[in-house]
């Protein structure tokens, strides 16, 4: 038994790839270095770029392989096929050739350590067809470092080569960059990884249930290194067996049926439920950072459905969990989904540096079920266009729903001074004009209104409880509607408004541009104004400006209360 445990690696290692077709996932890299093998047009340097467990070391190992393999009877030459057999390829591989060095950049990070290289480059390989230097995360050499390598990196020896590999490639100067070419090892995708994942289970005879494989591949977040390692601690917990209820409890999952349940709680605004829920995963290890995540995943996918249903038949998920999802979505607003995704990411990063991630998130979740009731900045507009009396009302339900619920013994506080609503008339007075019917919406915070009555009322009949008007046709088309609606609240008095046909008057905008117009002209014909446009020849009055209150000559007078001003 000792001996079969010392006997033993890790899964990680033990399918560790050793060449170009052991590699998943990276099928851009692995061509281009071939064409390059059966070319003989190597590159002094590369460089190998990617998220953490994508096959950066494993396949510069490989590429040095490939460069230095002399095949099983030491005759052959480069290939992208490495035999595994020869010496250089089994040295390589037990990280114990002479001629090809690797380097920890995170711990050899300083000038002086690059100096070693730059002198043991100027030697020619002892026994490999080239040296070569592999330098893991590259990108934390220090500054100095980098220019000490400048040079060397930009006209190597013919028989050196130099591998790069980082996880952070902004951090590498362009001056490096400019010297490599350059591989990024993309993520592997969840598919593959599924795949992958079920052909090690079969090769280590273990049962594994296809759910627990699929939630492996996507914990694994496209690294292949991180998912065998999770891979292997599920055998180990289940002795054995990988069963998808082990796997949820050893990453701290939920399930998908629960998580479905809570967010339609959610989404429902029942916030006591929803908090019971949310302490019940808790209670059974699940993290409140992946809870949330997992809740901001499920959002992201209910929108993207919601666009493409189709994209909901995709074979990674379950029969339930489509038709859960597919039942969810159509129920949504894409408004909903929008605002739900902006308050969860903001709140996954609380909980992230939060001391009490689990208060975190029940504050979240609080927030999220108080918002599902909150009208949408477009149900308000379209409210406001069918009633503006009612926004008001909207106005008031927010207010209810933002603030938290009021208990039985708790009296309701009421302003000293309280605000007047659009449904409740404000001081009456007696409508005789257009006029004063924009003062009126002016003074009730109605901009819209007013704005509208000022371009498009052409009045025919104006007086208390009565306006005839023609309009243009431009206008708005609920322009009568939402006037009979206002002034029936302000005035306390059913109105007679109507669009009627013939010609009315001029409308307060046209009022005060002919107003304007006259003025101008006034203006101009000042003595004053006449002396001065003609001391500028081609000069003419184009603007003005006048205090309130203030006179020009005995033949006008401007008030800042004139119609212009109304608009």
């Amino acid at each position: 038994m000792e001996n079969e445990q010392q006997k033993y690696r890790v899964l990680a290692r033990k399918y560790r790839p050793k060449v170009f077709s052991d590699l998943i996932g990276q099928e851009a890299l692995v061509r281009t270095i071939t064409n390059a093998i059966q070319k003989d047009r190597l590159a002094q340097a590369y460089i190998l770029t990617g998220i953490r467990g994508v096959g950066k070391t494993s396949s510069a190992r490989i590429i040095a392989r490939a460069f230095n393999c002399v095949g099983p009877d030491g005759k052959g030459g480069m290939t992208p096929n490495p035999c595994g057999v020869c010496k250089h390829c089994q040295d390589i591989a037990n990280d114990c050739h002479v001629d090809v060095i690797e380097i920890d950049a995170a711990s050899n990070t300083g000038v002086d350590n690059i100096r070693e290289i730059i002198e043991g480059a100027k030697y020619n390989p002892l026994s490999a067809r080239y040296k070569i230097y592999i330098i893991d995360e590259v990108h934390m050499l220090s500054k100095s470092a980098f220019n000490a390598l400048l040079k060397t990196l930009e006209e190597p020896p013919e028989r050196l080569k130099f591998i790069f590999a980082t996880t952070e490639i902004r951090k590498v100067p362009v001056t490096i960059l400019s010297r490599c070419q350059r591989f990024d090892l993309r993520r592997i995708d969840q598919k593959t990884l599924t795949d992958y994942f079920k052909s090690i289970a079969q090769k280590e005879n273990v049962t594994a249930e296809e759910e627990a494989i699929a939630l492996i591949a996507k914990a694994a977040d496209g690294s292949v290194r991180d998912g065998l390692s999770l891979l292997d601690q599920a055998i180990a917990h289940g002795n054995g067996d990988v069963t998808t209820e082990q796997v949820r409890q050893m990453i701290g999952l939920t399930d998908k049926t629960i998580l479905f349940d809570l967010y339609e709680k959610l989404m429902q605004g029942k916030i006591e439920e929803t908090l019971k829920a949310a302490e019940s995963q808790y209670n059974l290890g699940t993290d409140p950072l992946i809870l949330a995540q997992d809740l901001l995943e499920l959002t992201h996918w209910l929108t993207r459905i919601k666009i493409s249903p189709e994209l909901a038949n995709d074979i990674t998920i379950s029969e339930t969990e489509k038709e859960m999802g597919k039942k969810m979505a159509s129920s949504l607003a894409m408004s909903t989904l929008t605002r739900t995704w902006q308050m969860l990411l903001k709140g996954v990063s609380e909980i992230k540096f939060s001391e009490s991630p689990l208060k975190s998130l029940e504050m979240l979740l609080i927030r999220l079920a108080y918002a599902s009731e909150l009208p949408t900045p477009l149900e308000l507009i379209e409210e406001f266009k069918k009633n503006p009396a009612s926004v008001s009302e909207a106005q008031k339900k927010t207010e209810k729903l933002a603030s938290p619920p009021q208990s039985v013994s708790e009296k309701p506080s009421i302003s000293p001074n309280p605000t007047p609503s659009v449904s409740q008339p404000m001081e009456r007075q007696p409508i005789r004009s257009v006029t004063d019917i924009v003062v009126l919406a002016k003074k009730a915070g109605e901009m819209l209104l007013s704005f509208n009555v000022a371009n498009f009322v052409h009045p025919v009949e104006v007086n208390m409880g009565k306006l005839h008007f023609t309009a243009p046709a431009d206008a708005p088309g609920n322009l009568c509607q939402t006037l009979r609606q206002f002034l029936d609240a302000q005035t306390g008095i059913k109105w007679d408004i109507a669009i009627v046909e013939g010609t009315g008057g001029h409308s307060l905008k046209e009022e005060a541009q002919e107003n304007k117009r006259r003025l101008k002209e006034t203006l101009s014909a000042h003595p004053l104004v006449q002396e001065v446009l003609s001391a500028f020849p081609g000069a003419k009055v184009d603007t003005f400006h006048l205090h309130k209150g203030e006179t020009f000559d005995d033949t006008h007078s401007f008030d800042k209360n004139d119609d212009e001003n109304m608009l």
